[in-house]
């Protein structure tokens, strides 16, 4: 995806006193070999390079190679605020749909200018209704594209979650997310014109797709107020794993899948049900990171399934001898 998952800069990726980072990635797809490069510089603009080629945008890179990963603090998800939630929802359909990625970033874009120019003219105590028309003409076809986008992707989405929690989870209760979006019920042009006046007295768009939110249920009840942890852990990894079998439905091709140090945060229960699903066909290639190496190495060999345990130090990565 070009950046960190974690959301840290991209100079914190370089080791300390360098000012290069540079990572390669051999991949075979669909039988062919492809070359990734990925550099960072300090200070200067970081390049992706693909079979010796340089991506002249990074948004060409987005879905080449897809990818999913499960981390321990993903309960953001259903923890945190809705940024979390879209973001969720970002990552799954930026690596299916060029045209979304597109229309994304030309909206967060012209968001980002609107809401500058609000605070502007509020400093000024001058508003240019005409100028905020201009911004509201260009996020409209963005906001209608990626509310469609959503609301389709939630459609066939939804019952493969369910799926998924019923196999990881011992829990008989119901779960469910559902799409919610103020486009639902108008154009985001009617929106923008009726919230208008907010938007003055806050300096801030109120209205559009960058206020969307998935709500997560679990009987009935909001996931963030009545899951307890077990049920919490649960829905979060069944999120995840519909994350990928969605996105390999769509592409025709397994993601890499990536699961970082999660078998502290997961009781014995769940890492046993999640390395069973793992095991079988349905997934392709698996990074798992973890701190202990026989831990990991006897989570495993339980599985009859072939892999390679390698020890990550600062002088380098060697296979590990357990």
């Amino acid at each position: 995806m070009c950046r960190s998952y974690f959301g840290i800069p991209d100079s914190a990726v370089v080791r300390h006193e360098q000012d290069v980072m540079r990572v390669e990635g051999a991949f075979e797809k669909a039988g062919e070999a492809t070359n990734i490069v990925a550099k960072i510089r300090i200070r200067r603009k970081k390049e992706f390079i693909c079979n010796d080629a340089p991506y002249s945008k990074l948004s060409e890179h987005i879905g080449l190679l897809p990818v999913v990963v499960i981390a321990p603090d993903d309960t953001r998800l259903a923890t945190e605020g809705s940024e979390y939630r879209r973001k969720f929802l970002d990552e799954t359909l930026c690596q299916l749909d060029r045209a979304y990625l597109g229309h994304l970033m030309h909206y967060n874009k012209v968001l980002t200018q609107r809401n500058s120019a609000l605070k502007q003219m509020a400093k000024n105590g001058r508003f240019d209704h005409v100028l905020i028309g201009t911004y509201n003409e260009q996020l409209a076809p963005a906001a209608t594209y990626i509310h469609e986008a959503r609301k389709a992707f939630m459609v066939d989405f939804a019952p493969i979650f369910e799926a998924f929690y019923a196999k990881i989870s011992n829990e008989s209760e119901a779960v469910n997310c559902v799409y919610e979006s103020k486009l639902h019920e108008a154009a985001l042009a009617d929106l923008l014109e009726q919230n208008y006046e907010k938007d003055k007295i806050l300096q801030r768009t109120t209205q559009g797709t960058h206020r969307d939110n998935l709500a997560f249920i679990i009987g009935e009840k909001a996931v963030k107020r009545f899951a307890s942890q077990g049920q919490l852990k649960s829905f979060i990894l069944a999120l995840k794993l519909a994350q990928y079998e969605f996105i390999k439905t769509q592409k025709a091709l397994k993601p890499v899948l990536l699961l970082d140090d999660i078998f502290d945060k997961l009781d014995a229960t769940r890492i046993e049900s999640l390395i069973e699903l793992l095991a079988n066909d349905d997934f392709g290639q698996v990074f798992i990171t973890d701190t202990g190496e026989q831990r990991l190495n006897d989570i495993l060999a339980k599985t009859g399934i072939d892999y390679q345990i390698f020890t990550v130090r600062s002088t380098g990565v060697s296979p590990a001898e357990i």
